[in-house]
């Protein structure tokens, strides 16, 4: 992939939304600091080939436009934040999150406990 710009885009709609331009991405968060959009090659990239920082944020909508994509490009978001359960936060950016808004989702799941940001087993409280 060769080196992409990044302009401002428009914090709506939410989720990937193509234009005559490119793609414009658009995530709501309300307790992010930092939201990386992700880009994939291809199916197979054990990693993302591309991390795009998104310096907008609008009313909690991070947002930016990727001029030149296309319908059809595989895209994550790995989100910054606070790690604090005991007030229902949980941000871990080593984790490549779908978009919720997304319209499609490509590619299998394999459930396990490397897809949760903490253990499984209860033992972890809310105080």
């Amino acid at each position: 992939m060769e080196q992409l710009k990044v302009w401002k885009g428009r914090p709506n709609p939410v989720g990937a939304t193509v234009t005559p331009l490119g793609v414009n991405f658009a995530l709501f968060s309300e307790n992010a600091t930092g939201v990386d959009l992700c880009l994939f090659e291809d199916l197979a990239s054990p990693m993302e080939t591309v991390r795009l920082p998104l310096f907008e944020c609008t009313n909690h909508v991070w947002h930016c436009l990727v001029p030149g994509l296309k319908a059809g490009q595989l895209y994550g978001y790995r989100v910054h934040g606070p790690y604090e359960p005991a007030q229902g936060h949980r941000f871990n950016a080593a984790k490549l999150l779908l978009d919720p808004y997304a319209k499609a989702v490509t590619g299998l799941v394999s459930w396990g406990p490397e897809m949760f940001s903490y253990v499984q087993d209860g033992s972890e409280t809310l105080t």
